[in-house]
């Protein structure tokens, strides 16, 4: 499974992962019944990326709501990456906010503080 496309809904994000990218992408608000299983996919296409390319990742979030469960799926996933890139890997996250929305922009920078790759944190224009 190369590609990975999952349909957004009222209380789930429209992810998308295109691997000759390198880019996988998050839209929407994130709180699944079930986020375990919910993200379950998606880090297992970042575990496989990781492992089979040397190309490098990016993450593009545009996550409007998340709660508690897939802040921790996010933390997973931070984890993940930050130990592939403390073996080297280049990866980075851009993670855009609306301006309106104070604690998705505080939640995102909280995570920029514990990845030492690259990881933007920016208003949407």
């Amino acid at each position: 499974m190369k590609s990975l496309n999952i349909q957004g809904t009222q209380t789930t994000p429209a992810i998308s992962a295109d691997w000759e990218q390198g880019c996988l992408t998050m839209q929407g608000d994130s709180y699944p019944e079930n986020s375990f299983e919910f993200f379950n996919p998606v880090i297992d296409w970042i575990d496989r990326f990781i492992k089979q390319s040397q190309a490098p990742l990016h993450l593009e979030l545009h996550l409007l709501y998340l709660n508690t469960s897939s802040v921790k799926a996010m933390m997973d996933i931070f984890d993940m990456m930050e130990e592939a890139h403390g073996a080297g890997r280049k990866l980075s996250v851009r993670w855009s906010y609306d301006l309106r929305n104070e604690r998705v922009m505080e939640l995102a920078e909280e995570f920029r503080e514990d990845c030492s790759f690259e990881f933007l944190v920016t208003a949407d224009e």
